[in-house]
């Protein structure tokens, strides 16, 4: 004989025991739990920018000698120093996983510094040289140049601007919280600092 199942005899399972969990999801979701490490692939988003903009301007260096070279190959001492600040600033990378060492991060930038001050150097001496200064060329570099250099302050400002939110938030209400519990080996980041006057400012190299 077969036992007929109603609708009654069904266990329904209340709805009430899904409500909760669901909830637990929104409030945690809603608090900035997720913040911490959104704010720090930011950081690191920003930071790929800074590199790829200054490896932008040390593609460029170069062709950028060579032109000068042409045309005044006197001026060898600032010529070299040009070529060996690049070496420089090219070998000493900054990824994601050596951007919270603080002393990797300031080898990198003192290197790109010193290449900034060859270039300015480099540039001032163009100004001794006419025919240099109107050959296309070199307009055309000095043009990609200037733009690159305007891209790295943009970059560097975005990356400032990166680091301070993330830091920001770990330091806190409610993301200090949210650092202690669950992020606790994401650490403070460092920044750049203004180690040269007006370093907030893109280089000149107009003529």
């Amino acid at each position: 004989m077969q036992t007929s199942v109603t609708p009654s005899s069904v266990a329904v399972r209340p709805p009430w025991r899904w409500l909760f969990p669901m909830l637990l999801v929104l409030a945690l979701s809603g608090c900035g739990i997720n913040n911490i490490p959104t704010l720090d692939e930011k950081v690191k988003s920003a930071w790929a920018q800074v590199e790829n903009q200054y490896q932008r301007r040390a593609d460029l260096v170069p062709n950028l000698v060579e032109t000068v070279k042409g045309y005044a190959k006197q001026e060898r001492e600032t010529l070299t120093a040009v070529v060996e600040a690049r070496a420089k600033a090219t070998s000493i990378q900054v990824d994601a996983d050596t951007l919270n060492d603080p002393q990797q991060l300031q080898r990198f930038q003192k290197a790109q510094q010193q290449l900034t001050g060859a270039l300015s150097r480099l540039m001032a001496v163009s100004e001794r040289y006419p025919d240099l200064k109107s050959n296309q060329n070199f307009l055309a570099l000095q043009s990609q140049l200037e733009g690159t250099e305007n891209r790295i302050a943009v970059a560097r400002r975005d990356f400032i601007n990166a680091v301070e939110a993330y830091n920001t938030e770990i330091r806190t209400f409610p993301g200090k919280i949210w650092h202690s519990l669950l992020y606790s080996d994401m650490p403070i980041r460092e920044n750049f600092e203004a180690t040269t006057e007006n370093a907030d400012q893109a280089p000149q190299v107009t003529f």
